[in-house]
């Protein structure tokens, strides 16, 4: 099975699972069609970027496309607090909470159309730069870009 076949029966696999996935859990249901080998070198190749995904739903974008179609921004943050701070697990802002938190943000994008939704882009957010801000004398942490300019970029 070649890695585009590898990609379409996963996905399908994760979107129609009622229970918990697990490594083990698609080659049995497809009578070992894939290897569990098979499945692990895929899922730990290097990861798609925006390029790469938009290659793999462009078609289906293309299908729904309005002119009522829109491009929705979100991000999410997943708590790590436990987790020792580095680039991508640092402070970020959280209004449900209204402090900064220790967390992975990650910059979703979706194209709305025709009543479907449809995730055409995702990037995590890294704050590379350390820096102290002046008023509490505490080291935090920056990104090279706003937000503005993160939003455009994982489009392009």
């Amino acid at each position: 099975m070649n890695k585009d076949d590898i990609f379409d029966v996963y996905t399908d696999y994760l979107i129609t699972s009622f229970s918990y996935t697990t490594a083990t859990g698609l080659p049995t249901i497809l009578d070992d069609a894939v290897s569990h080998d098979q499945e692990t070198r895929f899922l730990s190749q290097q990861d798609l970027t925006s390029k790469e995904r938009w290659k793999v739903i462009k078609k289906t974008a293309r299908e729904i496309e309005s002119e009522e179609g829109v491009l929705i921004f979100d991000h999410t943050l997943e708590e790590k607090s436990y987790s020792k701070e580095h680039d991508l697990i640092c402070s970020h802002y959280d209004h449900t909470v209204g402090r900064a938190v220790k967390r992975i943000n990650g910059l979703n994008c979706l194209y709305y159309a025709n009543e479907v939704s449809l995730p055409v882009a995702f990037e995590l957010v890294k704050k590379p730069i350390k820096c102290c801000d002046i008023k509490t004398k505490k080291e935090k942490r920056k990104s090279t870009i706003t937000t503005n300019q993160h939003e455009s970029e994982t489009l392009y």
